[in-house]
């Protein structure tokens, strides 16, 4: 395709404005047994799936709306809409692994940690300390944490399976109680 910036129409004599717009994340709120999840996806991908605990996270959303060159626009998608109905059927018992396509947007370190979230099976925890040696990253057991914070694809990504060294619950986005929940959900479904 031709960069019509450099161009100038033959009428005015002014470079046309590029006439592609790049294409909005939609986003939807869905509520959860566990608490308010704020769905986003762009073209044919989930890239959002963040707790509404105080409103957006904001720096989510700046990520995102940086690396994906996008902005956040209220609406649907069937992406979206799948997601929705695979949620449904993950709080119903009936679901115990996503069909949903991803997109990740991060550092290549952050998304090598999402990725191994998604090795996590159901009904399983891992601590922080063993998601560093699974990525080949022994020593680095407070990235892996700070990566794990800022996943934008909750549930989706399984960050609630990730628990302190010691074995206790530790910080989630969605709050303890909401960490606590979805492990015993998982738990009862084993």
């Amino acid at each position: 395709m031709t960069d019509m910036t450099d161009r100038k129409h033959p009428a005015s004599g002014i470079a046309p404005r590029r006439s592609r717009q790049a294409e909005p994340i939609r986003i939807k709120r869905y509520q959860s047994p566990c608490g308010t999840l704020l769905l986003g996806s762009l073209a044919e991908r989930l890239c959002l799936c963040d707790w509404q605990t105080e409103g957006p996270r904001e720096r989510v959303v700046r990520r995102l709306e940086r690396l994906l060159h996008a902005r956040l626009e209220p609406g649907s998608s069937p992406v979206i809409e799948r997601a929705e109905r695979q949620l449904d059927e993950f709080f119903a018992g009936r679901r115990r692994e996503f069909s949903v396509p991803l997109l990740f947007a991060g550092t290549d370190f952050q998304k090598k940690v999402w990725h191994e979230l998604l090795e996590i099976p159901y009904g399983q925890t891992v601590s922080y300390g063993e998601m560093a040696r699974r990525i080949g990253k022994p020593t680095a057991v407070r990235a892996v944490a700070n990566a794990n914070g800022a996943n934008a694809l909750s549930i989706f990504a399984p960050c609630h399976r990730v628990i302190g060294n010691d074995r206790s619950l530790t910080g989630y986005a969605g709050g303890l109680q909401a960490k606590r929940m979805l492990l015993e959900l998982e738990s009862a479904g084993i």
